[in-house]
């Protein structure tokens, strides 16, 4: 129930509005749910695209999804994440096409600054990376929180990328 607040924050947030491919994670239980964006990016139009992440890598790939529920068909990790398994090539990738307009992330802390404390293996950090190198450019990052989540100040490494934005229930 606590959720619907932000979803509605994010449904209405201007950078989500203008945005035409997204990305975003599907979620842990500890984060923050986003099925219902999900749905949203399909019953606007959007496109939407989920990571799918490398095990003992860094490397994290932004898959198409094809409609909301396509996540069913969606195999589970032994980390306990919905992704495309390591066989599935027929789906998009958004860097080998026309970018990204928006991420959403996740994470564990954040503070005001924009940094981020992720689980510890880089994904997103390597991925923006990525990203940069494209024709389209750096996507804007919305951080979805927990108030719980926003501290103080948040350690951060030299390879770390803060996010542009940290929504969160009551900010």
């Amino acid at each position: 129930q606590r959720d619907l607040v932000l979803e509605d924050f994010v449904i209405g947030h201007p950078k989500y509005q203008e945005s035409q491919r997204i990305a975003i994670f599907l979620s842990m239980p500890d984060e923050i749910q986003t099925e219902e964006i999900i749905k949203d990016i399909f019953e606007q139009g959007k496109e939407c695209f989920i990571p799918r992440y490398k095990p003992h890598s860094s490397h994290m790939d932004m898959l198409k999804l094809s409609s909301a529920e396509d996540i069913s068909s969606l195999a589970l990790t032994s980390w306990n994440i919905l992704q495309p398994s390591d066989d599935d090539s027929a789906r998009e990738e958004a860097l080998a096409g026309g970018g990204l307009d928006l991420i959403f992330m996740p994470g564990l802390g954040f503070d005001k600054k924009g940094n981020r404390l992720g689980r510890g293996k880089g994904y997103y950090d390597t991925y923006l990376d990525r990203c940069m190198k494209h024709p389209s450019g750096k996507p804007y990052t919305i951080a979805l929180a927990f108030r719980e989540q926003i501290c103080e100040s948040v350690p951060m490494a030299e390879n770390d990328v803060q996010v542009d934005e940290i929504l969160y229930e009551d900010c």
